[in-house]
């Protein structure tokens, strides 16, 4: 595993902003991430999305909980830097790996990533989160992943919906807010252009999406989620996303390691 620090500034700005933009890091993965990509777009796995409708132009295609059986990604996640990264800037003494995800915009694609936060979807729960949005391709302000500072603080997570229908994720819970209209200019985004190589690390509570991909080139981005010390299993009042099928945990366990390994420790 590559050594890496984390300085004091790069520490509290995470903190502060529940966000961070990562320089040139996983240059040297980038190869092989495009690899276990195209594997896993020749054969996906059973959660496999395609967010594009007949009658909508391009492709939107999502995918997850790979990374056992793409040995690209799964070298990636016990090999580079990024579960060390993480857990700095997260403050965690062990860091478990929840799970890797696949995301790709073919060009003139117009849908939309809507705004959301991560949490409310998944079956955990927890201030010690981490998720990398690493592009395998060069994007710019126009296709690039959009983030709203400091929305991990929030008071209340917002309400999850399912992305084609808009519909509440989970029927009567009423224990979330509604997403504001975060474009009103009230709050502060960040939108940075990237290249490969360079990734944003976010908490899991954080507000982002993404515009579509109307240009001429394809935007592929590779995420790997982790979860740190304080993080423990959550009962949602329905399907998870992921949904993990025969997890078998109880509410406020800590995630069984045979399932999520811890794939670094401090010290």
């Amino acid at each position: 595993m590559q050594a890496v620090t984390i300085g004091n500034e790069q520490i509290a700005a995470f903190q502060r902003d529940g966000v961070i933009v990562l320089r040139g890091v996983f240059r040297d993965w980038i190869t092989p991430l495009r690899d276990g990509f195209e594997q896993v777009l020749a054969a996906p796995g059973p959660f496999s999305i395609e967010n594009v409708g007949n009658n909508e132009r391009g492709r939107f295609f999502e995918d997850y909980c790979n990374w056992q059986r793409i040995k690209p990604f799964s070298r990636f996640i016990h090999q580079s830097p990024a579960a060390a990264l993480a857990g700095q800037l997260m403050g965690a003494r062990q860091v478990q790996i929840f799970h890797e995800h696949i995301l790709v915009k073919e060009p003139g694609t117009a849908k939309a990533t809507p705004w959301h936060q991560d949490i409310p979807y998944y079956c955990v729960d927890g201030a010690q989160t981490a998720s990398y949005w690493i592009p395998l391709d060069p994007v710019t302000q126009d296709n690039t992943l959009r983030v709203v500072l400091g929305s991990h603080r929030w008071p209340k997570l917002v309400r999850p919906k399912r992305w084609a229908s808009n519909e509440n994720f989970f029927a009567g819970d009423d224990d979330y807010m509604e997403m504001p209209d975060v474009e009103d200019g009230s709050y502060t985004i960040l939108a940075p252009e990237l290249e490969p190589g360079d990734a944003v690390l976010f908490d899991f509570r954080t507000v982002h999406g993404a515009a579509g991909n109307q240009g001429g080139n394809r935007r592929r981005a590779f995420s790997a989620r982790f979860l740190g010390d304080d993080v423990c299993y959550a009962e949602r009042p329905g399907r998870t996303s992921p949904p993990f099928p025969g997890i078998n945990q109880r509410h406020g366990e800590r995630l069984r390691e045979d399932w999520f390994p811890v794939v670094w420790s401090a010290g």
